[in-house]
């Protein structure tokens, strides 16, 4: 076991408690490792996984790419994750079906395939993981679904700025319209006029490159009377 692989095991464990029963000597396998990836790194649709890749910190946002270019994000994976695109890749041994961001600096454990297969077979704990993530995620998936076929575009973006806002504690937001546009698989047109929509009655204003002055309970209405 490499020293920094062996330094981490206690944190790898904690944060991955599916790896609990994993033997010393398969922890041994030269293939494993733990790299480093910064922001702005990218996967592309169609690419072939040797590894299988566990989040042990950071974000990778899962995105498809439309013929026009446009974007629809899909899900993120942050800590104690995995991309279930990734995994359904991997198993079913087909090119990547989504593209992968790195937005921040992350940290991966890296399982050459084999290995993680062989893994998959003899730890129980690891397989259910794995299956429960697969059905998480699809629950994600269709309410996304649901969200683009049903749910106004208003009631969407303000959804979307309250979700961003939650980690913060003031009124404003650093996003550009073509980001939320990305975020919710939509033209950049529709979120202008939409945040002009709601400019005008007062809910926001609509600076350059951010969304100041939210009135996060004005948003919150009309996500309970439109939704």
């Amino acid at each position: 076991m490499n020293n920094q692989l062996s330094s981490r095991l206690d944190d790898i464990v904690r944060t991955f408690p599916c790896f609990k029963n994993v033997s010393t000597s398969d922890w041994e396998n030269r293939g494993l490792s733990i790299v480093r990836v910064p922001p702005s790194i990218a996967i592309a649709e169609g690419h072939l996984f040797e590894h299988a890749a566990f989040v042990l910190s950071g974000t990778v946002r899962i995105y498809k790419v439309g013929a026009t270019g446009r974007e629809l994000t899909l899900y993120r994976v942050r800590q104690g994750e995995v991309c279930v695109v990734m995994m359904a890749s991997i198993l079913g041994e087909t090119p990547y079906e989504a593209t992968a961001a790195i937005e921040e600096d992350t940290v991966l454990l890296l399982l050459p395939v084999d290995l993680f297969k062989r893994w998959m077979s003899n730890y129980p704990t690891l397989n259910q993981y794995i299956y429960k993530l697969f059905i998480k995620r699809m629950v994600g998936v269709t309410d996304l679904i649901d969200d683009i076929a049903f749910k106004p575009m208003e009631v969407r973006v303000a959804e979307l700025v309250l979700q961003r806002l939650s980690a913060g504690c003031d009124d404003k937001l650093s996003i550009t319209h073509e980001q939320l546009a990305s975020e919710l698989g939509t033209a950049r047109e529709v979120v202008s006029r939409t945040l002009k929509e709601l400019e005008q009655r007062g809910v926001l204003e609509i600076g350059r490159g951010s969304i100041r002055h939210i009135r996060t309970e004005e948003l919150k209405r009309i996500v309970t009377v439109l939704k």
